[in-house]
C-alpha cells in the first residue's frame, strides 16, 4: 500500500506565479511527497502525491485558472486496474 495514494496532476494560468512560493505552500501545508512545480510567471505545471487532491486544487485555484487536472488512485493502477 502506498503511504499517498492519489497522482495530482495540472496546469495553473495566471499572473506573478512562483514555483517557489508553490512549492513552500504546498510542502508546509498538505501531505504529500513528489513534488514538481515548473514553468514560469504565467503558466505553472503541478505533480505531487497526496492522500488529500481536493486541497491541492482547493489552493491552485487560488492562483489563477486551472485545467488539464488529471487525480489517480496509484493503489488501484498497481493491482492492474483502472486508476
Amino acid at each position: 500500500m502506498l503511504e499517498f495514494r492519489y497522482d495530482t496532476q495540472l496546469l495553473i494560468e495566471g499572473e506573478d506565479l512562483s514555483e517557489d512560493d508553490i512549492r513552500e505552500y504546498i510542502t508546509e501545508h498538505i501531505p504529500g511527497d513528489c513534488l514538481l512545480a515548473v514553468g514560469d510567471e504565467e503558466l505553472i505545471k503541478l505533480h505531487f502525491h497526496t492522500n488529500v487532491p481536493w486541497k491541492v486544487l482547493e489552493y491552485c485555484a487560488t492562483l489563477g485558472d486551472i485545467y488539464d487536472i488529471v487525480v489517480e488512485n496509484m493503489d488501484r493502477q498497481e493491482q492492474g486496474l483502472k486508476g
